[in-house]
């Protein structure tokens, strides 16, 4: 495939769309629904599960399954507790940061629609320089400018209620993609990307195509530890962000060098199969896309570690994307990168020979 530029227009206006829309854990499938649309001229069937993760399908009739993967959900809060005088305390559902939490506008889902309100903050004027409050889960607190518990709930915001921010997408000096929850519907965008390729150019592939958007990653990998015992694939390229650890603050000693727009980050892990890893990396250097390493120690953080460990075994690897500012609504990577990802994959999978195994003994 020649280096011509892969994100068009109708992919931006997709992407947009998809990044806005509000999918946190557990609550991932409006978002599932605008990425089946987009995926459904490119796939011949799609697979659903209970919990809402979501497979485009290519070849489902075909005895060896690839797997391309991503995740669907985005960090969030829930109600936790609504106080007397009408505020609101929060838990986590997923790595929410509770130091970005303060002065940031909210949106509560209820069954009225959204109700909006905003994480308060005492006044630098009240507070003592000698001992200043850093924002903590329990000190935290969301108002909605109700007097008081009775008015809260008549709104219909109620515990267990689900929180988000409302952030949307923008670019940043023309190529910096920049939003909340790029981690990880950028992954769900890339593996959509490489199907939309592989229709457009006639690709004929000899194995079944599972284009897997997962949900629950967030939470510890759940969507991909459920979704793989269905599929029941031979190999899985799985596709998250990981750290651009250039920015202040960081220790690269501890995370690594990674950087946006120096190309995809391949990891080496427990978990991810050498054989496979080492295809995917021949493909790169055959098909000069740039690209980064990553040691993992234990494990990768990843739904990787759900698909390899399922089955009996499943040779998997990982190929992740840079991102800034992980877990924040300023997520920030590079266009090229996002780019070059897709391309990865893409040129990757077609070198997948069913007839060949990823055993080390073979």
């Amino acid at each position: 495939m020649a280096k011509k530029k892969i994100i068009n227009k109708k992919s931006i206006n997709f992407l947009e769309k998809y990044l806005n829309n509000a999918a946190p854990t557990g609550y991932e499938w409006e978002g599932q629904k605008i990425w089946m649309e987009y995926l459904k001229p490119y796939v011949d069937t799609f697979i659903t599960d209970t919990y809402g993760t979501a497979v485009g399908v290519i070849n489902p009739d075909a005895p060896f399954k690839v797997v391309i993967e991503g995740h669907s959900d985005e960090i969030s809060w829930y109600v936790n507790y609504i106080t007397d005088n009408g505020l609101i305390y929060v838990i986590r559902n997923g790595g929410s940061d509770h130091q970005i939490a303060p002065s940031k506008v909210v949106n509560i889902h209820t069954k009225k629609g959204i109700v909006k309100g905003v994480f308060g903050w005492p006044a630098i004027h009240t507070r003592t320089n000698e001992k200043e409050e850093t924002p903590k889960l329990d000190n935290i607190f969301i108002d909605i400018g109700a007097k008081d518990k009775e008015e809260v709930e008549k709104m219909g915001v109620h515990v267990g209620c689900v929180i988000t921010y409302p952030d949307e997408f923008f670019i940043l000096n023309d190529n910096k993609f920049v939003c909340r929850a790029i981690d990880n519907r950028a992954g769900g965008f890339m593996i959509a990307e490489v199907a939309r390729l592989l229709h457009e150019n006639k690709v004929d592939l000899p194995f079944g195509l599972y284009i897997t958007n997962s949900v629950q990653e967030e939470i510890g990998l759940r969507g991909a530890e459920m979704i793989t015992q269905t599929i029941k694939p031979n190999v899985a390229i799985v596709t998250d962000v990981t750290h651009d650890t250039t920015t202040p603050m960081i220790n690269k000693k501890k995370q690594g060098l990674a950087e946006i727009g120096k190309g995809p980050v391949i990891s080496y892990a427990p978990a991810v199969q050498n054989k496979l890893r080492e295809l995917i990396i021949e493909t790169a250097e055959e098909k000069k896309i740039p690209f980064q390493r990553m040691a993992a120690s234990r494990f990768t953080g990843t739904d990787t570690d759900a698909f390899a460990y399922s089955n009996g075994g499943v040779a998997s690897a990982l190929i992740s994307l840079p991102l800034r500012y992980m877990h924040t609504t300023v997520e920030m990577v590079h266009r090229e990168d996002v780019e070059n990802v897709i391309r990865l994959i893409y040129e990757s999978i077609l070198k997948i020979d069913p007839n060949k195994s990823f055993s080390y003994f073979d």
